[in-house]
C-alpha cells in the first residue's frame, strides 16, 4: 500500500486552482478579475520554488506520461480567440532530471508510465504560470491525468509524488472546481444553488481532519450534491485528487469566489 507520509517535513507548496476559461483570464476578461488579482497576490505568498510540476486538466493518458522536454513549446488548445491568444510566449525550461527522477518512483510503485519529450505546455499550465511568475525562469513540466479518469488511481498517483514533499518544489492542481460549460454559457449568474451545495461539499472533504474521511469522499465524489452538474465529464476535478494524495494533509480553502459568474475554490497544502 502506498502512503503519504505527513511526518515528512515539507518543503514543497501544494496548491489546487481553478484556472479559468482558456486564455481569458490574461486578455482582460472582466468575469476573471478575482481569479487573476488572487494569482497575483498568491505570488507573493509563495515560496520561490526550484521548480513547478502541473498536473493539468488538459492533458489525459492511458498511463501516467511526464513532458520530459529540455524546452516544451505551447499547445494552444483552444479556439475562437482574438489572435492575440495565440501569440502568447512562455519560454520555461523543462526538468529532465526530476522527470526521469519521478519516472522511476512510479516504475517501482508498480505504476505504468512513460516520458513524453515533444509535448507542449497547455494552456492550464501557461495561463496560470504567465500570472503566477510572468517572467519564466523556473524550471517547469506536466504530468498527465489517466483517460481512465479513475478517482482512485489518480489519489494513488499522488501518494507516489509525496516523496517530493522534502523539496523546493511547487505542485499545482491545475483544473475548475465548477466545470459545466453548458452553464457557463446559458446561465451566466452568481447564483447558483446546486452548484453551492457542491463546492460548500468540497471544502467540507478537503478540509477535514480526517485522512481516511477525506480520501473516501474524493473517491466517491459522485455522491456529493449535484456532482454530475458540476462536473458532467471529471477532468478538472482530477488534478484535486492527485494534490490530496501528494499533500496526505487537510487543506485550506484560499480561493472561495467567482470566476465566469460560477463559485470557484482554490485550495493550498
Amino acid at each position: 500500500m502506498i502512503r503519504s507520509d505527513s511526518s515528512m517535513r515539507k518543503n514543497a507548496q501544494i496548491i489546487y486552482i481553478s484556472h479559468g476559461g482558456g486564455p481569458l483570464p490574461i486578455l482582460g476578461d472582466s468575469s476573471h478579475k478575482k481569479m487573476v488579482d488572487f494569482l497575483t497576490a498568491l505570488s507573493t505568498r509563495l515560496k520561490r520554488p526550484d521548480a513547478i510540476i502541473v498536473i493539468s486538466a488538459h492533458w489525459e493518458e492511458n498511463c501516467v506520461t511526464l513532458q520530459g522536454g529540455t524546452s516544451p513549446d505551447l499547445y494552444y488548445d483552444y479556439s475562437g480567440f482574438p489572435n492575440e491568444a495565440y501569440n502568447i510566449t512562455y519560454p520555461s525550461k523543462g526538468s529532465p532530471e526530476l522527470v526521469k527522477k519521478i519516472d522511476t518512483w512510479l516504475l517501482e510503485a508498480g505504476i505504468k508510465s512513460t516520458i513524453d519529450t515533444k509535448r507542449g505546455y497547455d494552456h492550464g499550465h501557461f495561463i496560470p504560470l504567465k500570472i503566477l511568475y510572468p517572467v519564466s525562469n523556473i524550471p517547469s513540466f506536466q504530468i498527465s491525468l489517466l483517460k481512465s479518469l479513475d478517482p482512485s488511481e489518480h489519489l494513488r498517483t499522488g501518494k507516489v509524488f509525496s516523496r517530493l514533499l522534502s523539496e523546493n518544489i511547487l505542485i499545482i492542481g491545475s483544473g475548475f472546481s465548477f466545470h459545466n460549460m453548458r452553464a457557463f454559457m446559458s446561465n451566466f449568474t452568481n447564483h447558483d444553488d446546486h452548484n453551492d451545495l457542491f463546492q460548500n461539499w468540497l471544502i467540507d472533504t478537503c478540509t477535514h481532519d480526517d485522512q481516511s474521511y477525506r480520501e473516501e469522499r474524493i473517491v466517491n465524489w459522485e455522491k456529493a450534491p449535484y456532482a454530475r452538474y458540476c462536473h458532467p465529464r471529471e477532468e478538472h476535478l482530477l488534478p484535486l485528487h492527485v494534490c490530496m494524495g501528494i499533500a496526505g494533509s487537510a487543506a485550506t480553502v484560499i480561493f472561495d469566489d467567482y470566476i465566469l459568474g460560477k463559485r470557484s475554490l482554490a485550495f493550498q497544502w
